[in-house]
């Protein structure tokens, strides 16, 4: 393994429990990310160092764009648009409403302008999570069922292949992706770490050059892995609870990564979030209700 120690800034001196969903906002030029568990939704502007809370009424898995301004939630209580200028806070669709005990986890906005959003049992014991797509007018489709945990979204730059993981599993799954239905295919394992090594996949990320970046959760690193499946190099993060990176900054090349709290040599090391300069940009994140250009007909 080529694992890298890089010089990383700790950006906030709020703990998080359970820090995620990094997404950058290129138009308000801030971070937005949640603390599930708290639970928050958090905008970080880098240049002023600006930490703005907005508490959730329920456990927030994930947060993306839209087109008009507001955010595209997934509470435990269901997909929810926020407007953080106001504070509404409307539903949207509730696509587990016949799953009680499950909470959404996992989400990001896709080249289709629909937003992918996972869940997961909350108590970490049944495989009653699933993947759904969830349109702007509200329609939700379960495109992926009996999962324990999904996780790992990100798309190719071309915006041809979808990433996903499975909480179950350390394989990082690939599918052929539709840009404009949204329809997957081809289902296959672009690579399964060595958990011990790499630590468990969590959140993912893309860079500009198809490579996707894995959170290697509970071994405080963040794995860069090559379309074919190469572990290119894993960074070394000051915290053991790596969740998920998002790239961004104005040149989109700051790496930001969230963590949640646990337990390193008896001793409770709080989430946070954490930022580091890399020699490669990211995507752009998409924005829901907004098809990317490579999604239209």
């Amino acid at each position: 393994m080529n694992v890298i120690d890089i010089p990383v800034t700790v950006c906030i001196d709020v703990p998080l429990q359970l820090g995620e969903s990094p997404v950058w906002d290129d138009e308000r030029e801030v971070l937005w990310f949640v603390d599930i568990d708290a639970p928050a939704l958090f905008s970080f502007n880098p240049a002023s160092g600006e930490l703005l809370r907005f508490d959730m009424p329920s456990p927030i898995g994930c947060v993306g764009l839209t087109h008009d301004g507001r955010l595209i939630t997934g509470l435990k209580s269901g997909v929810h648009l926020f407007d953080p200028r106001t504070g509404e806070l409307q539903l949207l669709v509730n696509p587990e409403a016949d799953r009680p005990d499950n909470r959404l986890n996992d989400g990001k906005v896709g080249p289709d302008g629909c937003f992918w959003v996972g869940s997961m049992d909350q108590n970490s014991v049944n495989s009653t999570g699933a993947l759904y797509r969830v349109t702007p007018d509200g329609q939700a489709t379960r495109v992926l069922d009996n999962l324990f945990v999904s996780n790992g979204l990100a798309w190719s730059p071309d915006q041809r292949t979808l990433y996903h993981t499975d909480g179950t599993s350390s394989a990082i799954n690939a599918y052929d992706f539709d840009p404009v239905s949204g329809e997957l295919s081809n289902q296959r394992v672009l690579t399964t770490l060595d958990y011990e090594q790499t630590g468990w996949p969590d959140g993912g990320a893309m860079d500009s050059a198809g490579n996707y970046w894995s959170a290697g959760i509970y071994r405080g690193l963040i794995n860069q892995i090559a379309p074919n499946g190469e572990l290119l190099r894993s960074l070394r993060m000051p915290v053991q609870g790596t969740t998920m990176a998002c790239f961004g900054g104005n040149d989109g090349r700051t790496l930001f990564v969230t963590s949640l709290t646990v337990e390193v040599d008896d001793q409770e090391q709080a989430g946070t979030l954490i930022s580091c300069e890399l020699d490669i940009h990211g995507t752009p994140a998409f924005k829901f209700g907004q098809p990317a250009s490579g999604a239209s007909h």
